[in-house]
């Protein structure tokens, strides 16, 4: 199933996407998609709609130096457990939304992901029963200022502005995540296209990690870690980050007005 929120002339729905990719239609989700959705009734052309981020979690969990390639460009060494850090989640926005850059950086750099939706409360996961409590995968782009992660020598500032984390374009809940592939595009031209199979630490051991240390809730999203080709975007550039198996995820680049 894919699950989405849109925003309609009858107001923001959650909603499943249904049909053929050029004629898709929103059905209308009573209340939450999480459990056993049930449905309104209600349902839209996607053409007629516009997609919003997917879910609204209350907390955004990221992964980094996840990908050996990503360590290597960056100069760093491959960390023996998974390195966790969080985004606010006001940094969320969804597919066609721009990415806000603001005026006190000049190396604003993307990172496309696979994001991890949580489908259920849980705490003290094991690895083994860790895709359990999953309700299904979206794309996510860790937008990161370079400039502040050097200043800072931590993460928050340079990857918490608002517009920093879009996702979308809806929540793909039948996936093998073990080995699909990433690739993003600025203006068109590849700069990353790796695979979900070369993660360092895979998808349950990132939730057996995360859950060992903070309860996870309904919504909370897991971004995984980005492979390679990290690079600048600048005002006018569009970037699109395509997974497979769920789509593609595309936001225009802007500068702060």
């Amino acid at each position: 199933m894919r699950l989405g929120r849109i925003a309609s002339p009858d107001g923001v729905a959650f909603v499943s996407i249904e049909g053929e990719e050029d004629a898709l239609v929103a059905k209308e989700i009573a209340e939450h998609p999480f459990g056993n959705p049930t449905f309104t009734g209600r349902s839209w052309p996607l053409a007629d709609v516009r997609l919003l981020a997917p879910i609204l979690a209350s907390k955004v969990i990221c992964i980094g130096k996840n990908y050996a390639d990503h360590i290597a460009e960056m100069g760093g060494e491959a960390p023996a457990d998974p390195v966790i850090f969080l985004k606010p989640n006001t940094s969320i926005v969804g597919p066609g939304a721009p990415i806000v850059l603001p005026p006190t950086s000049n190396e604003v750099h993307f990172e496309g992901e696979l994001a991890v939706v949580i489908g259920q409360p849980c705490k003290d996961v094991p690895a083994a029963k860790a895709l359990s409590v999953v309700l299904g995968y979206t794309i996510a782009n860790d937008v990161s200022a370079r400039d502040h992660q050097r200043h800072d020598g931590q993460w928050t500032r340079a990857k918490g502005h608002d517009t920093f984390c879009p996702l979308g374009p809806w929540i793909e809940t039948s996936l093998d995540a073990s080995d699909v592939d990433i690739k993003t595009e600025v203006n068109g031209q590849v700069k990353q296209d790796s695979s979900t199979a070369f993660l360092l630490h895979d998808i349950p051991k990132i939730i057996e990690w995360i859950s060992a240390v903070m309860t996870l809730l309904p919504g909370d999203v897991i971004l995984t870690g980005t492979p390679a080709g990290v690079g600048p975007i600048v005002d006018g550039d569009s970037v699109s980050v395509t997974v497979s198996g769920i789509g593609t995820l595309t936001n225009p680049v802007t500068a702060k007005k």
